[in-house]
């Protein structure tokens, strides 16, 4: 039987292993995603510099309550007007070990549809 707990050691050794390939910088920053069980966030991150350069989650207050990929796509609009404010267009997109499925491609094809290139 796999518990919750394994499936996540699973997720984060993936996640480690991409990390290995991928960095985020000041002009391309990373753009993270990380997603629970309720709830869903992305930041961009300059890997660099070690900073959070936006963010943004189902927890901010201009998103209303949906079903979770209709807020999962309403968060990466929301993290692309974030980035253009902070004049970054283009990101590295770090799904954080998760399949590109469901709440995370919802999210990304939002922030692209926004304007965010990567």
């Amino acid at each position: 039987m796999i518990t919750k707990s394994d499936k996540n050691k699973v997720r984060q050794h993936r996640h480690t292993r991409v990390r290995g390939k991928i960095s985020g910088t000041a002009e391309r920053p990373r753009l993270n995603v990380y997603r629970s069980n309720k709830n869903i966030y992305a930041q961009l991150i300059d890997d660099v510099a070690g900073v959070t350069l936006a963010s943004a989650s189902t927890l901010d207050k201009s998103i209303e309550t949906a079903p979770k990929t209709e807020q999962a796509a309403k968060v990466g609009a929301l993290i692309a007007e974030r980035a253009k404010a902070a004049n970054v267009e283009v990101v590295v997109f770090d799904r954080g070990g998760y399949l590109y499925h469901g709440r995370v491609q919802a999210l990304a094809e939002a922030a692209r549809e926004a304007g965010l290139k990567f």
